[in-house]
């Protein structure tokens, strides 16, 4: 499904690439510069991955189908994708840096690279995602706003400083309410070029209508440190020292990994409230939808869990559905790894569920099985009829597979969505019934 293209791939006419080479540039630009044998393509190569990526055969870049590898080498390499066959890479004259140019075909997934050299692998990645046209912003298509640095102290998280940013759509009019969506680790969101697709696809499915019109807010973790001795702090603080990690990261765990209600309600009301006092949101759970990633994907499922009436559409990429937070709170008995039993064993909610995971994602020696963890989430979704969708990958603990397939995600989430209704009972899709329950088999041992 890709081929080499190191002469063919010029996806921007040479004028288009900087004049100093010293500037980072992009896979089109490399792939120019490779092309046309210009001898500025070392200079953009060092100015544009790190050292440590390319002395350890990570670096790569790419844009739709095109991409250009780049390693440090002693002795010839070959690039491998996917598994198939290797294609021999091109020496940068005086260097002891290889590089090819390719063309993957199979767009809006994830794929995998590692490099040959002396027959030996060596390097690469197994979370290379390829976007497809929905993740880059199509011709005509106006782009939405994305407001300044918005910082909320808290009163339900006793001080705590959140930062996060609205989106606004260009297509936004406050006579007429718009739908809702939060993003978890909200800054990581932001950056249209920074390979993740977000805004643009926000901005191309609503100009399709694919999507309703939506005010969307990009939610970062808080920050406790300001304010010592209040409750918070104090259980924070003690989850710090007992685990050995740092303040500010056991703040989003505290946040995310909980099995509880606070959450939600820190949303709803707290940041949501003010939100609502800027732009004219729906209020109804038909019309919202909730994401994350890791904790992230697990802090999404739960708010909605929690609260239905708030939530009704979430998308988890390789959630954490495992025991980080179990027992950590006497007054919180469940932990991430009790999700799927709650599904099984109490009352069914009324949501929508996009699960993402791979087989390489992490086993954790304190927390759990993070595949295992997530395959019994969408085994429990499934026994009991939820409508969800389960992506399942060869990905690590990586959010490539879920960025890559967003535009397939948000389509499936908001499917059959009429601004005319404030309701609907979700049901699980005729063609997902007949399927089986998902089954594993042990791929990395010897079969007995």
């Amino acid at each position: 499904m890709w081929k080499s293209a190191l002469l063919s791939l010029c996806l921007v006419a040479p004028a288009c690439v900087p004049a100093l080479a010293a500037d980072k540039m992009s896979a089109p630009q490399l792939i120019d510069l490779a092309a046309s044998r210009s001898g500025r393509l070392r200079d953009a190569i060092t100015a544009t991955f790190d050292a440590k990526d390319l002395k350890e055969g990570t670096a790569w870049a790419g844009h739709g189908t095109g991409f250009f590898f780049v390693t440090e080498a002693a002795a010839p390499a070959s690039l491998v994708i996917d598994e198939g066959a290797s294609t021999p890479m091109q020496n940068l004259a005086g260097s002891n840096l290889w590089y090819a140019a390719v063309h993957i075909e199979q767009v809006s997934k994830l794929h995998s690279f590692h490099y040959l050299i002396h027959g030996a692998k060596f390097g690469g990645r197994l979370d290379l995602p390829a976007f497809g046209p929905l993740s880059y912003l199509q011709p005509g298509v106006p782009s939405g706003t994305l407001s300044d640095k918005i910082v909320h102290s808290s009163k339900i998280y006793d001080g705590m400083k959140t930062e996060y940013w609205i989106y606004v759509p260009a297509q936004y009019d406050p006579k007429t309410p718009a739908a809702l969506m939060v993003f978890q680790d909200g800054g990581g969101y932001i950056h249209r070029n920074d390979n993740d697709p977000t805004l643009n696809v926000l901005d191309n499915l609503i100009a399709q209508h694919k999507i309703p019109v939506m005010i969307a807010v990009f939610l970062n973790p808080g920050d406790i440190s300001d304010s010592p001795g209040t409750p918070t702090y104090n259980f924070v603080k003690a989850y710090s020292d007992k685990w050995h990690r740092s303040l500010k990261d056991s703040m989003r765990s505290t946040l995310y990994d909980t099995v509880s209600d606070r959450y939600g309600r820190f949303l709803r009301d707290e940041v949501l409230s003010d939100v609502a006092a800027r732009y004219n949101l729906r209020k109804d759970a038909y019309s919202r939808a909730i994401t994350g990633s890791s904790s992230g994907g697990i802090c999404s499922f739960n708010a909605a869990w929690q609260m239905p009436d708030q939530f009704g559409r979430v998308i988890s990429w390789i959630g954490s559905f495992t025991s980080i937070q179990w027992q950590e709170n006497p007054g919180v008995p469940d932990g991430g790894q009790d999700y799927p039993e709650k599904i099984l064993r109490e009352p069914k909610r009324n949501i929508r569920v996009w699960l993402q995971d791979g087989s390489e994602d992490q086993e954790n020696d304190r927390y759990g099985s993070w595949p295992l963890a997530n395959i019994r989430m969408a085994n429990a979704l499934k026994l009991k009829e939820y409508d969800f969708h389960f992506s399942f990958g060869k990905g690590t603990h990586n959010p490539g597979q879920g960025r890559a397939e967003f535009p397939e995600e948000m389509i499936w989430l908001w499917r059959d969505y009429d601004p005319a209704k404030t309701g609907q009972t979700y049901e699980m899709e005729p063609a997902e019934k007949p399927k089986p329950p998902f089954r594993v088999s042990i791929a990395n041992r010897d079969a007995e």
